[in-house]
């Protein structure tokens, strides 16, 4: 499957409990491992960026993630096989332009 045939999605993942740092990067090394388990096994789904949010003391509360996959249930079998929430999947739209 080529990138072309991919579609565009963003990802929340809403946290019940703040995360540290570190718990982060554990998270985001989880998520890649789980995105070359999928592509071996011929799923098309790649990781483009991801935004951290944060409450008021800068803990992390979640993250808005980008992602290019052939369908919905590809990102909500990431999200499973990884361990992390997928909160809401939306394909993305025409972005905005800023100033």
């Amino acid at each position: 499957m080529t990138d072309s045939d991919l579609e565009d999605f963003l990802i929340l993942r809403a946290l019940d409990d703040p995360i540290t740092e570190s718990e982060l990067e554990a998270a985001g090394e989880q998520s890649g491992e789980t995105l070359e388990e999928l592509r071996d096994e011929g799923v098309g789904i790649r990781w483009v960026d991801s935004e951290v949010l944060t409450n008021g003391d800068g803990k992390i509360t979640g993250t808005f993630c980008h992602y290019r996959a052939e369908d919905t249930d590809a990102v909500r079998e990431h999200a499973e096989r990884a361990g992390l929430p997928a909160t809401r999947i939306d394909r993305r739209g025409e972005p905005l332009e800023g100033e």
